[in-house]
């Protein structure tokens, strides 16, 4: 399953949300991110590590123009030395198909980046 390859569709508050055996294929695709839950909303949550905040900042930034292109925009936490990346759709307050997609273009981009591998760090 190479979800970063897929593209996000436009959601409305009668979009499907994942369900939990979807959810569950999708996170082997996934390594590093886990399912949380904030106010009630579960969301896909990862953190990146970095020797330094420009490595954090530059991720970012990346992020940021994805999520422009595709329509579908994360919660970003920029620290010294790391970055938390949090994916869900406010929409349907809950995951949507198109979280973990942008959960795996986000680890595309954290590639090039130098986030490492596995878990983020490095």
């Amino acid at each position: 399953m190479d979800l970063a390859t897929e593209r996000c569709v436009a959601c409305r508050k009668d979009s499907p949300r994942l369900e939990p055996d979807e959810l569950a294929a999708m996170l082997p695709a996934l390594p590093g991110w886990t399912v949380i839950e904030r106010d009630g909303v579960p969301r896909l949550e990862r953190v990146f590590r970095f020797d330094d905040f420009a490595g954090s900042l530059a991720l970012a930034v990346r992020i940021g123009a994805l999520a422009e292109a595709e329509g579908h925009h994360p919660a970003l936490l920029v620290e010294w030395r790391r970055l938390t990346v949090a994916w869900w759709t406010q929409a349907i307050g809950g995951l949507h198909r198109n979280d973990p997609v942008m959960a795996a273009k986000t680890d595309r981009l954290a590639a090039v980046e130098g986030a490492g591998p596995g878990n983020g760090s490095r």
